[in-house]
């Protein structure tokens, strides 16, 4: 692809974040940044999500993984939607009835001061490993597309990307998220069904028909694996896809903020069914795109690119049309930028609320300044992860997030579960010890498995591990009822 054309369209694409960020951030008050003063209709937050939820970690890893894994992807999708049931059941009308701005303030309430700081310490931590290896996918296409060819270094194509983030949500904050989110989720939809319909074209597959059959006879589009000591095993899948759900989603101040704007409790759980519903058909989509990009290589004797997450960039911008590269490059900075600029949102919520207390211990004239700073801070520490990444990264991306979602989200899943289905007081100055030692005693029982547990090897489902030892020392280090129980 011409480098020029892929300027065009990026700058093109960014007039566009402009132009939202400008209306939607005009009369905003504090409360706005965090809210959207609780005015966000639910199907435009439902929309959003899509974006927020695929990222870039989608829209290249999962289908490059299919070369791999097949579709055993999908099995960790149908445990989704059990998770989303949990979630709207269960604490979306905690969340509202506390009316909560950070959703980690419950555990002030139920536990206390130090179980508080260590969920918000754990968020944080997750989320800016997470999106950063989010961000660092979709900086790297760039980076081979357009940066490579201006001679511009990797660092300096990542300070240019955290710095149009931190420009369009500066001022509008989350109410600024919903709408840009809404966008970009529409461009990586557009971006998938392109691709499939164009890559159907080159193959000479006809009609709805003849691609299901393409993509379902095809031995990649294998859903299930029963093998129980693989990684990839049906019921490891399924309930790491839950288990992956509730914590990366209920659990987490990103995703949960929007589903807090909208005007009810009622809003929130439809936002919540009508995303499920989407989200399962486009994560689909994207498998099916997988199997046809490999098809696409055997029919054209194309060589396979080493790593996987390169496979669908390669394809796009060197054997594709220049239309059909266009879309993908769209499709790839809509799906990076989704996820991203609700991050640095959500982290400078948490910060704020969590750790600084902005709304008990500063007058209201100075709470913007402080907010504005925390959130140039995370922008550059962002940058920082982003880079640090760039040097250690060695395996495919999708992997990668969930690998540090379930040590770093299993002490959030431990304290929530342990706060909402017992009434037993937890020593609170011990739940920060825990909450360090669970992960490590997981990554121990991890690595000896095979030996230990008759060749059983863990995959996603350490989260579930992890956050069972968590609720384990809980209990251990507790008593007694709640008071007033």
């Amino acid at each position: 692809m011409n480098s020029n054309l892929i300027l065009l369209v990026i700058t093109s694409y960014f007039l566009l974040l402009f132009i939202i960020s400008y209306f939607t951030s005009r009369k905003v008050t504090q409360e706005t940044f965090f809210t959207g003063d609780r005015q966000s209709p639910w199907f435009l937050v439902a929309f959003g999500m899509i974006g927020a939820s695929l990222s870039g970690v989608t829209f290249i890893s999962v289908p490059g993984e299919v070369g791999n894994s097949n579709f055993y992807y999908f099995q960790v999708v149908m445990g989704y939607t059990l998770g989303y049931l949990v979630i709207a059941k269960v604490l979306l009308p905690l969340y509202y009835r506390l009316n909560l701005v950070s959703i980690y303030a419950y555990l002030e309430d139920r536990f206390g001061f130090w179980s508080y700081k260590t969920g918000a310490f754990f968020f944080i931590l997750s989320r800016i490993l997470g999106s950063s290896i989010r961000v660092f996918l979709v900086a790297g296409v760039l980076q081979l597309i357009l940066f490579d060819d201006w001679g511009i270094p990797f660092w300096v194509s990542v300070l240019i990307t955290v710095s149009l983030i931190w420009l369009y949500t500066h001022r509008g904050g989350i109410k600024t998220v919903v709408w840009t989110d809404t966008l970009q989720t529409l461009f990586m939809l557009m971006a998938v069904g392109t691709g499939i319909v164009l890559v159907s074209q080159d193959l000479g597959i006809e009609g709805a028909k003849g691609l299901f059959t393409s993509v379902f006879e095809d031995s990649r589009s294998t859903i299930f694996n029963w093998d129980w000591q693989s990684g990839t095993n049906f019921f490891k899948q399924f309930a790491s896809g839950a288990f992956i759900t509730i914590v990366m989603t209920g659990l987490d101040q990103d995703m949960m903020q929007k589903n807090l704007t909208c005007k009810n409790i009622g809003d929130a759980q439809k936002n919540m069914l009508w995303f499920t519903v989407i989200l399962v058909i486009v994560n689909l989509l994207f498998l099916m795109l997988g199997v046809l990009l490999y098809q696409y290589c055997e029919v054209n004797n194309i060589t396979l690119p080493t790593k996987t997450d390169d496979l669908y960039p390669m394809l796009a911008t060197e054997h594709f049309s220049v239309f059909a590269g266009t879309v993908f490059v769209l499709g790839i900075i809509a799906a990076a930028y989704s996820s991203a600029d609700s991050t640095l949102t959500a982290l400078t919520t948490s910060f704020c609320f969590d750790f600084l207390e902005i709304e008990r211990k500063y007058p209201r004239d100075k709470q913007q300044k402080i907010r504005k700073r925390v959130h140039l801070a995370f922008t550059a520490l962002m940058f920082l992860v982003i880079l640090l990444f760039r040097w250690i990264n060695d395996q495919s991306v999708i992997n990668s997030v969930f690998i540090i979602a379930g040590y770093t989200y299993g002490p959030l899943l431990g304290l929530y579960s342990f706060g909402l289905f017992t009434k037993r007081i937890v020593k609170d100055k011990v739940v920060p010890f825990i909450a360090v030692l669970a992960p490590l005693l997981a990554f121990l029982v991890s690595v000896n498995s095979e030996q230990w547990l008759f060749g059983y090897r863990f995959g996603f489902e350490i989260l579930i591990l992890n956050g069972a030892l968590m609720f384990l020392g809980l209990w251990l280090f507790s008593h007694g009822k709640v008071r007033g129980s």
